[in-house]
């Protein structure tokens, strides 16, 4: 009787813990392929999960911060899904390499061409973004989820650090301190061994023709030494006979 009542207390409670839980890893979020750092450029997934059990997610709206916009944003094909892209004009041009830019990214919708994602899957979305800001440690990306039901979640809500995490928060991508690649060290330092290679190379090959060239110097002396000492032999004989003669 009293491990009954146990099992069904710990059944409660596993239930209770999964549904407080669930929000936490079902909603839409934002993480990049390896590190998104200032100042650089990134490769970032949003991933979109099918949180009901009766219909399917049709439509991904994700909505590119207008505080910090950025001057490139790639989407890349994801097959069964339509991609439109949205530009706005900016308040303030952007200088990017030089060039002014008055219009960047501020929407990209998905939408699928089938079902969608259906319950139990999910799906990322990638994006070529850049350049990335250096004045602030993240963006945030308000996203909207369509089902075929015609219900839409909001993912909107922004997390403030200290505070509980929103029922329906907006991705939040990090972003890394910028990378020191030594781009300009590393090149100098792939050049010096390639010159290194090269000179180890002409060495080797001026080696090897000087020991084939002695080679064959020895072998005709060889030669011309066998020719003369069969030649003296040959001048031996014949005054050898003439003598008896």
């Amino acid at each position: 009787m009293k491990a009954s009542r146990i099992a069904a207390a710990g059944a409660v409670a596993g239930a209770a813990v999964l549904a407080v839980s669930s929000p936490c890893f079902a909603h839409v979020s934002v993480q990049p392929e390896g590190e998104a750092a200032k100042g650089g450029y990134a490769v970032v997934g949003f991933k979109v999960p099918n949180e009901r059990d009766n219909a399917s997610t049709t439509k991904l709206e994700v909505t590119f911060p207008s505080d910090h916009p950025l001057s490139s944003v790639l989407p890349q094909p994801v097959e069964g899904w339509d991609i439109k892209v949205t530009k706005s004009r900016l308040a303030e041009p952007l200088e990017v390499h030089g060039k002014k830019i008055d219009e960047a990214v501020t929407k990209v919708t998905w939408t699928a061409k089938g079902d969608g994602i259906e319950p139990g899957f999910y799906q990322k979305f990638p994006v070529s973004v850049g350049t990335l800001p250096e004045d602030t440690d993240q963006l945030v990306f308000k996203a909207l989820q369509t089902y075929s039901n015609k219900e839409v979640v909001r993912w909107i809500e922004v997390p403030q650090e200290g505070q509980d995490e929103p029922d329906n928060p907006a991705p939040v991508l990090a972003l890394s301190a910028p990378a020191d690649d030594g781009h300009g060290h590393g090149a100098a330092a792939d050049d010096k061994a390639s010159d290194d290679a090269e000179q180890a190379f002409a060495e080797t090959t001026a080696a090897s023709d000087d020991s084939g060239g002695t080679d064959t110097t020895a072998r005709v002396l060889g030669v011309v030494g066998i020719v003369v000492g069969a030649a003296g032999v040959a001048y031996g004989v014949l005054a050898g006979r003439r003598r008896s003669a």
